[in-house]
């Protein structure tokens, strides 16, 4: 397998945690590279649903290293939650766990500030983990990190002048101020927790790479929620596209061997922003069915039709080798079936997503009709076990984003996968 790049083609939830856990099967090392906990993978095994937000998805296979990168941002406190959560169900996490001392550290100011200004500035969909507040202390030089956390005199300093910075923030916006005592004293607490995972997770993944070990860089929401290349201002706060794998684990680029794509059979996104060819009939069907809602929220995902106008700039942006088509079952009685195939804005014919959020917005669908199949697909384990029609819609949306097929999931569980 080598050093694989794996990341999310549309707006995040295209069911990464599951083809992650697949992969993971050949990999020695997962790496976590961006994001915080407000992501979430969803794996279900042997019955059991995990939802990992911060730790790795390789973590629920025994024998696996895995890494949280120095680009991701660490609630030290929800981090300690999540090691408690998945041991109590049997989950071994010690020395098969490190955590980078780089790693920029969310603490409960940049909650509130999330929260303060998303109620001002107009909704933006943020998941209010303070993610973005704790990315903006981190691009201004003044955050806190994991290395602070470890040297509880230097965490108190600098945690207590950030604390009164804040809570002068805090009061002009009417919000209640934090206890910087209760907060050192939580905070620390945690950390002590933490101290033995931590470490200069460069030079170990590096050491990894010269002893010829496999990694697998687990990407966090999706290509279009990237700061720079996604629906701008309705994204997140990192890099979700190839190049934060390597900005966010300190690996460099000439040493990644593949990039593997994840997109759903239709297209979902929670939050605001342009959403394409959103269509309200099938997202009612699809809730109706129990499906698409939140890992990390709960909260409802739009959802649409197959828009392969933005999976072939998926493809472009993250220069992807193969494929992973996911949750083609939600498909299974649905009949027509509507493929985007371009765009039309202004009455012309548009083939890449527009930078601007008003444009996108502004972009109605040209669709091509497929046939449906009117069958269940979950027992399928081969490909040849999809019905002709199901067959015929994955290849073509394989082909219409120009990326080899490799895999095809149809059902939440492990084994519900189809490999290529």
């Amino acid at each position: 397998m080598a050093n694989t790049i794996l990341i999310g083609m549309q707006w995040g939830d295209e069911g990464k945690g599951k083809i992650i856990d697949v992969l993971t099967a050949r990999a020695d090392i997962v790496v976590r590279s961006q994001g915080g906990n407000n992501a979430g993978h969803t794996v279900i095994y042997r019955g059991v649903k995990y939802v990992l937000h911060l730790i790795p998805s390789g973590i629920l296979r025994r024998g696996k290293i895995c890494v949280i990168g120095n680009g991701v941002v660490i609630d030290p406190v929800a981090l300690v939650g999540e090691i408690d959560g998945l041991r109590k169900l049997g989950v071994k996490i010690d020395k098969n766990l490190l955590v980078s001392d780089c790693a920029h550290l969310v603490l409960p100011y940049h909650r509130i500030l999330d929260e303060q200004r998303e109620l001002r500035r107009g909704r933006i969909g943020t998941t209010k983990r303070g993610i973005g507040p704790a990315y903006g202390d981190k691009a201004a030089r003044t955050g806190l990190r994991m290395s602070d956390l470890t040297q509880p005199i230097v965490f108190s300093k600098k945690l207590q002048a950030k604390v009164i910075e804040n809570n002068r923030i805090l009061q002009a916006l009417g919000a209640r101020p934090i206890s910087f005592r209760e907060v050192n004293e939580t905070y620390l607490a945690a950390g002590k927790k933490l101290r033995s995972f931590v470490t200069n997770t460069v030079v170990y993944l590096h050491r990894a790479i010269e002893r010829d070990k496999e990694i697998l860089f687990e990407g966090a929401q999706g290509t279009f929620l990237d700061i720079d290349h996604g629906t701008y201002p309705y994204v997140t706060s990192s890099n979700t596209t190839a190049g934060g794998a390597c900005t966010g684990t300190g690996v460099p680029p000439h040493r990644m061997d593949r990039v593997v794509g994840v997109m759903k059979a239709y297209s979902t996104r929670v939050g605001e922003g342009a959403l394409p060819t959103e269509d309200d009939e099938l997202t009612q069907t699809l809730h109706n069915l129990g499906r698409e809602f939140g890992a990390t929220t709960g909260r409802k995902r739009r959802c649409g039709w197959f828009d392969a106008v933005a999976t072939r700039y998926a493809r472009m942006i993250n220069g992807i080798d193969e494929i992973a088509i996911t949750n083609l079952d939600g498909l299974d009685h649905v009949d027509p079936i509507r493929v985007c195939v371009a765009y039309r804005l202004n009455g012309k014919p548009v083939d890449v997503p527009p930078c601007d959020a008003s444009q996108l917005a502004n972009c109605e669908p040209i669709y091509k009709q497929v046939r449906g199949w009117n069958t269940p697909t979950h027992s399928a384990r081969k490909f040849s076990q999809l019905p002709p029609a199901a067959r015929k819609y994955v290849r073509y949306i394989s082909e219409l984003t120009g990326a080899k097929l490799s895999m095809v999931s149809v059902g939440p569980a492990r084994g519900e996968i189809i490999v290529l």
